[in-house]
C-alpha cells in the first residue's frame, strides 16, 4: 500500500535492492530488544522516496556505484529515526497499518531505538563522505528538529497563516527531500548549477508530497492511510485545508473553537472535518500541489540523461495522483 509503482524506479532497482539488504544488515545488534524494534521498523517498509531520489539524481551524473550506497542507506535510516521520534511525540498507535514501536515497546525504548538509527546512519558515512555532503545532511537534520519544535509550539493555534504552514513544511519535509536530491547530484558529479536545480526539484516535490499528505488526512480512509483519519486535526496540527476553512468558511468560528479545545472528542473531529469539507479547502490545496509539481518538472536540468529525467517526472506524476 505504501510503495511507489516499481516501474518508476526501474533504472535504480538494483541500487534499491542493495539499500534494502544493507538496511537489514546494519541494524543488527547484540541486544535483542534493539533488534526487535529495528527489524519491526525496516519490515514496516515505506516508500523509500528519499534514497530513491538520491540514487536517481546520482545516476543523473557519473557516480561510483560502490561509493553512492552508504549515503542512500544513511538517508533512509535518518528518515526512519525521525518517524520513530514523531510517533513518540504524537503518541501514535499505528503507522502504515501496523502498531508503532512506541505502542509495542514503549516511549523510552523507541526514543533510544531512534537514536540508535541516527548513530548507525553516521557510522556509515565516517570514511568516504566529504565535509560538504556531511554539512548538508547535518544542517537539514537541525532544520527538521526546528520544524518539529515549531509544530509542537503552535499546536492548537488557529491563528497560523499559509506562510507559517509553508515554512513548517519546508523545515519538516521538503528540506530533507531537497537535500536528498542535492546529495545525489553531488555524488554523481553534477556541476554546481545543476545540483541547485535538482535541489529545487526536490524541494518542490517535498512541498507537494506533504500538502498531499495533509489533504489525505481529511479525505482518505483509515485503511488507506494506515492510521486514523483526521489525526492531524485531533493533534492540533493546523494544515493547509484547515487554514483555508478557517479563513473562508461561514463556520470558521466553530472550527476555531474545536481546534482550541485541545482535547477533542470523536464528534469534535467529525464536525471539524465536516466544516472543512463544506468549503473548497481540498480543491484549493490540490491546486497548490499542482503548482509545486509544475515547478518541479520545469526546473529539472537540461543536462539530465533521458531515463533519469523520465523517472523524476514520473515521481512528480505519482505524487500528484497518489491516494495513500
Amino acid at each position: 500500500m505504501s510503495k511507489f509503482p516499481t516501474n518508476i524506479f526501474t533504472i535504480i532497482q538494483d541500487d534499491l535492492e542493495a539499500v534494502e539488504k544493507a538496511l537489514c544488515s546494519i541494524i543488527q545488534s547484540p541486544v535483542d530488544l534493539v533488534n526487535d524494534i529495528t527489524v519491526h521498523l525496516v519490515q514496516a517498509g515505506g516508500k523509500r522516496l528519499r534514497p530513491a531520489l538520491y540514487l536517481l539524481c546520482a545516476r543523473g551524473g557519473s557516480p561510483n556505484t560502490t561509493e553512492i550506497l552508504p549515503m542512500a542507506v544513511a538517508i533512509e535510516l535518518i528518515h526512519m529515526a525521525t518517524l520513530v521520534h514523531d510517533d513518540v511525540i504524537d503518541n501514535a498507535a499505528t503507522r502504515r497499518g501496523r502498531p508503532t514501536a512506541n505502542a509495542r515497546w514503549g516511549n523510552h525504548s523507541s526514543v533510544l531505538a531512534g537514536d540508535y538509527l541516527w548513530a548507525k546512519a553516521f557510522s556509515l558515512l565516517t570514511d568516504n563522505t566529504d565535509n560538504k555532503m556531511l554539512k548538508i545532511l547535518t544542517n537539514v537534520i537541525c532544520t527538521m528538529c526546528e520544524g518539529e519544535i515549531v509544530q509542537l509550539k503552535e499546536a492548537f493555534n488557529p491563528d497560523q497563516d499559509e506562510a507559517d504552514y509553508r515554512l513548517r513544511v519546508a523545515q519538516k519535509t521538503a528540506g530533507f527531500i531537497a537535500a536528498s536530491c542535492e546529495l545525489g547530484a553531488i555524488a554523481g558529479g553534477m556541476d554546481e548549477g545543476d545540483a541547485v536545480q535538482v535541489r529545487e526539484y526536490g524541494y518542490s516535490i517535498g512541498m507537494a508530497f506533504q500538502i498531499t499528505d495533509d489533504i489525505l488526512d481529511i479525505t482518505a480512509s483509515a485503511e488507506q492511510l494506515g492510521k486514523p483519519v483526521g489525526n492531524d486535526l485531533r493533534q492540533g496540527i493546523v494544515t493547509l485545508p484547515v487554514i483555508y476553512a478557517l479563513k473562508n468558511s461561514p463556520r470558521g468560528g466553530e472550527l476555531r473553537s474545536i481546534i482550541e479545545k485541545q482535547f477533542m472528542s470523536d464528534d469534535d473531529v467529525k464536525r471539524g472535518l465536516e466544516i472543512i469539507h463544506q468549503t473548497k479547502a481540498v480543491e484549493y490545496s490540490y491546486a497548490q500541489v499542482n503548482k509545486y509539481l509544475q515547478h518541479a518538472r520545469r526546473v529539472l536540468p537540461a543536462t539530465l540523461n533521458n531515463p533519469v529525467r523520465e523517472a523524476l517526472l514520473a515521481v512528480a506524476d505519482f505524487v500528484g495522483l497518489r491516494k495513500y
